[in-house]
């Protein structure tokens, strides 16, 4: 259900930007939804789980929602198994609090942005520790 802009005219233009943003409010609001779910599973012995981010295709068909985990790397694999094990009840969950054409399909992937910048920021400590080579 992509669009493509063939003619400059203000309308075809207003009619893309409309979609698009549409998509990025639904993104926005399936990720709400899924962090009241997770909250509402109560997953134990899985670290924090914080949703930081889901993207949603434009036909809704399908997500990626990813997800954060404070904890071990046990504890990180672990998260990423119970969400997967509880797939269908989260999917069914959000069908039913999110009214749309279709209910698109999840994958919830490990974000690891937090982790990965802590690491640059330690390296580049560390550059900054080292004596000058003469």
């Amino acid at each position: 259900m992509s669009q493509v802009v063939v003619s400059c005219s203000p309308s075809v233009f207003v009619i893309t930007t409309m979609n698009n943003r549409r998509i990025e409010r639904v993104s926005e609001l399936v990720k709400q939804q899924i962090s009241e779910v997770l909250q509402e599973l109560n997953f134990t012995d899985c670290g924090l789980i914080t949703v930081t981010s889901a993207e949603i295709s434009p036909d809704l068909h399908d997500g990626r929602v990813y997800v954060s985990v404070i904890g071990s790397a046990e504890q990180k694999q672990r998260a990423l198994a119970m969400l997967e094990a509880e797939h269908g009840r989260i999917q069914h969950e959000l069908s039913r609090r999110v009214i749309l054409k279709y209910t698109p399909r999840l994958k919830f992937v490990l974000d690891e942005t937090e982790s990965e910048a802590r690491r640059i920021e330690s390296l580049l400590d560390d550059l900054d520790h080292e004596p000058p080579h003469d």
